[in-house]
């Protein structure tokens, strides 16, 4: 049995509030595991508390100033424990069969995780608006004119006037904090995690914004100005198209009004109103989704609201560069590479939103995690996601966006790519986006590359921004504008979140940039002594040579230095789906599952992982596995095992690696010695630490944002 807890924001809402709660309470019998109403009041000036507490509503009471449509219904279902969440607005009644009409959507499918029902007309709304009601919600019904389910890819429409959640749902999602449309930012976010959402026309309202000509020109300019803010829309505008599409609409209207029987001379009054109506939307509408480029005491007085926007949601998506030469084969333009660069040259950083009291302590926090594209066995990715999944367990909301620079993953749709996500690298439940169409912005906006920060300073609606920092990118690069543009992110003023000593004294030293630590984890349930045959022979080399700070050149020198004082030597190699020249005989495993690898690391005898700049996770999984390890002595690594611990670190030589790797292959007891120090080393090396320590580090990026604030 479900039990259902219904959440109404009023100010100022007598006018319909005892009849609203009326029906509601009327319908409790449909929720046989228990109805409470919520009425969450932001300073009413009239009797709308009075009238909630009479009719048997809790109310929440709250200051006028921290209202918002997202944040306020968050709030709303923290304070209640219902399985089931619905949603109305002060002036929206339900009809009889209501409630029972919502409760019968989620069982159209398992999946589904928002139910919505249609708006109708109240007797004394005006034609044109009852008239666009019936026409709406009938295009959202099913065959025949019953339910309807849609899913990734179909229309996200969804209304929090009259709409129902799986509490487990509004969990994983929650809504963006966003001066409008949070249900629509909402719709696509659950959409693009992989639930469903149902329509049922039982479950319907009474609810029409009816407004005096003015005020309705005036609601058009707030709601289009909102639809760019939260998902980017821009409506379009033209004279000649506005005439046509005016004219049909007042035609559409005139036929409504003669079917409902009006007379001639109320059928001509109404026919002027609806001219009026129909003209100023599609002046008001396109007006609103160009706000931005308004001043503000303009935007304050024509919005209904009496608000001002100053940026739109940008869509950091890839430009045009320059088209082919003055003469000969043209060329068309093809798009450039790393374009966020451009446009942050051009716009610079978007203004953060003022923090919320409480995001820098214990607030539930919605984290927007901006990741480069990747592919199977990228341990960056897999770090992040670890990382990124403990925090969603954590009770904060999760949002993935992926920054494909070179079209990479362009044939893949966003389910697709969450699915690979939870296959490949971590069981993630938020939903996941490809560039930035639908942005509806977060408490925290976390870069996780150099490619990744420029998209991230101009995002809007973000309270604060943080940079999660694996390696020092710029040395990725030979000298290249790459390494230049790498650097500059670094002084971008974001919070930088270090997984080393060694990175977090670069970053604060070199560039003044706030900084904090965190630690790599294992995955514990994975990498661990099994129950395998452990060899004396086999050198387990990470043979990612495409990746030149690997070192992998002055591996496979050392290996065949090694080969001449152990010809029985065996090595396998992994980490890359392309087999590698190597100067001796070796097997080639190519890009191996987690499984594969614990097996890996408890059959081999050393671990050859090399880094010339910060150090690597996989030595940290060998070590789990109780197999010890060889890296790099005076780099990053040192500082992390310390210089005669469980990992063997060599001077930058061919010959001295060799004589390491071949002395822990032939010393059973220094073997044994690292291989134990190796499993006590991981030990408290865990993903739900490296998720506290990342949170920490969101916090105080926006502490930091906190005391800007102040000042």
């Amino acid at each position: 049995m479900r039990s259902v807890s219904v959440v109404i924001p009023v100010k100022d809402g007598a006018r319909y509030l005892r009849e609203l709660l009326v029906a509601v309470f009327a319908q409790a019998a449909d929720a046989p595991g228990g109805l409470d109403v919520l009425v969450i009041d932001s300073g009413s000036r009239d009797d709308s508390v009075a009238i909630a507490r009479a009719a048997g509503a809790e109310v929440l009471e709250i200051d006028p100033a921290t209202f918002g449509h997202g944040r306020t219904r968050n709030a709303g279902a923290e304070a209640t424990r219902g399985d089931v969440i619905a949603f109305l607005t002060q002036d929206a009644t339900p009809v009889p069969g209501w409630l029972a009409g919502l409760l019968s959507g989620f069982a159209l499918a398992a999946d589904v995780g928002a139910v919505y029902g249609p708006h109708r007309a109240r007797p004394d709304t005006s034609p044109m608006i009852a008239r666009e009601l019936d026409a709406f919600f009938a295009t959202h019904a099913g065959p025949g004119g019953g339910p309807s389910l849609q899913r990734d890819g179909d229309d996200a429409y969804l209304s929090n006037v009259n709409a129902a959640y799986r509490r487990d749902c509004w969990e994983a999602i929650r809504f963006p904090d966003v001066p409008y449309s949070e249900d629509q930012g909402f719709a696509r976010a659950m959409l693009a995690a992989g639930w469903a959402k149902a329509y049922v026309p039982a479950a319907a309202v009474l609810h029409a914004h009816d407004y005096p000509p003015a005020q309705f020109a005036r609601r058009y300019f707030d709601e289009y100005r909102g639809l760019r803010q939260t998902i980017g829309h821009v409506e379009g505008f033209g004279v000649r198209s506005a005439y046509r599409d005016v004219r049909s609409l007042v035609a559409h209207d005139r036929a409504w009004m003669r079917d409902a029987g009006f007379d001639e001379r109320t059928l001509r009054s109404w026919t002027a109103r609806s001219l009026v109506h129909h003209g100023s939307r599609k002046v008001f509408a396109p007006l609103g989704s160009r706000a931005h480029r308004l001043p503000a005491p303009v935007q304050r007085a024509i919005s209904l609201e009496r608000t001002a926007v100053t940026t739109p949601a940008e869509t950091h998506g890839a430009g045009t560069g320059v088209g082919g030469p003055i003469s000969g084969k043209p060329i068309k333009a093809h798009s450039i590479v790393y374009d966020a660069v451009r446009q942050y040259a051009r716009n610079g950083p978007a203004p953060l939103l003022e923090p919320l009291a409480g995001s820098a302590t214990d607030r539930p926090l919605h984290i927007a995690c901006v990741i480069p594209a990747f592919s199977r066995g990228s341990g960056g990715h897999t770090s992040i996601f670890q990382i990124m999944s403990r925090l969603e367990r954590a009770g904060h909301t999760v949002t993935y966006w992926i920054d494909d620079n070179f079209g990479l993953m362009s044939a893949n749709r966003p389910a697709r790519i969450r699915r690979d996500i939870q296959e490949w690298f971590a069981p993630i439940q938020g939903p996941v986006f490809k560039g930035f169409a639908d942005w509806y912005g977060a408490d925290v906006a976390v870069a996780t590359g150099w490619q990744t920060a420029h998209p991230v300073m101009m995002l809007a609606d973000v309270r604060a921004r943080a940079y999660l920092i694996h390696d020092h990118e710029p040395e990725f690069y030979p000298m290249s504008v790459e390494a230049r543009w790498a650097e500059e992110t670094y002084n971008f003023g974001m919070h930088a979140i270090c997984a080393s000593p060694w990175l977090a004294d670069i970053v604060r030293e070199r560039y003044g940039a706030s900084t904090s630590l965190f630690d790599f984890g294992v995955d514990h349930d994975v990498y661990r002594p099994l129950d395998v045959p452990r060899r004396t022979d086999t050198v387990v080399l990470y043979g990612r040579d495409i990746t030149p700070r690997r070192a992998v050149p002055l591996a496979l020198m050392a290996l065949k230095e090694l080969k001449d004082r152990r010809p029985d030597l065996r090595v396998l190699s992994f980490g890359d789906s392309r087999e590698i020249d190597v100067p001796v005989d070796y097997e080639h495993l190519g890009i191996l599952s987690p499984p594969e690898l614990a097996q890996l690391y408890n059959e081999g005898t050393v671990g050859l992982v090399l880094s010339l700049t910060n150090y690597s996770l996989i030595p940290q999984e060998m070590l789990a596995c109780g197999m010890p390890c060889v890296d790099l002595a005076g780099i990053s690594a040192e500082g992390i095992f310390g210089a005669d611990g469980p990992v063997a670190l060599s001077p930058f030589d061919p010959l001295a690696m060799a004589g390491k790797i071949d002395h822990l292959m032939g010393d059973r007891a220094e073997w044994q010695r690292r291989s134990a120090a190796g499993l006590a080393f991981v030990e408290g090396r865990t993903w739900d630490v490296a998720a506290t320590q990342v949170e920490a580090g969101l916090r105080e990026a926006l502490r930091l944002r906190l005391g800007t604030a102040a000042r």
